[in-house]
């Protein structure tokens, strides 16, 4: 069982910028694809970024490239997502997770979960 937990949460005005960092326990890091997805109310869970299992290949949605940065530590077992010129629509609990396999993309290929963290983003 891999144990997930983000923090680096909070509130912050448009234009600005967060990094969320994912600790795994439970299990070796570097075993899986790591992911981040966001939820903001009323929403479904949509892909945000991913990082393969050495970190040399990413992914991420559309709305956030060229401003969020996915980047994983295997030796301290962390992912981080740096998000920079956050925009309103960008409110969302954000969850970090793990994938033993299948489309990094879909969220019905991660197993493991973190509570999520929120962030805001006032205009």
């Amino acid at each position: 069982q891999v144990q997930l937990v983000e923090s680096g949460g909070g509130k912050v005005q448009a234009g600005g910028s967060l990094t969320l960092s994912c600790a795994a326990s439970g299990g070796t890091m570097r075993s899986y694809v790591m992911g981040w997805f966001r939820q903001a109310p009323g929403n479904v869970r949509d892909f945000v970024a991913a990082i393969l299992r050495g970190g040399g290949s990413t992914y991420y949605v559309d709305s956030v490239k060229g401003r969020f940065t996915i980047s994983r530590d295997n030796a301290k077992n962390t992912v981080t997502l740096q998000m920079n010129d956050l925009k309103p629509e960008d409110t969302a609990v954000y969850s970090c997770a793990a994938s033993g396999g299948g489309s990094a993309t879909y969220a019905s290929s991660y197993s493991y979960w973190g509570q999520g963290t929120q962030v805001t983003v006032s205009s």
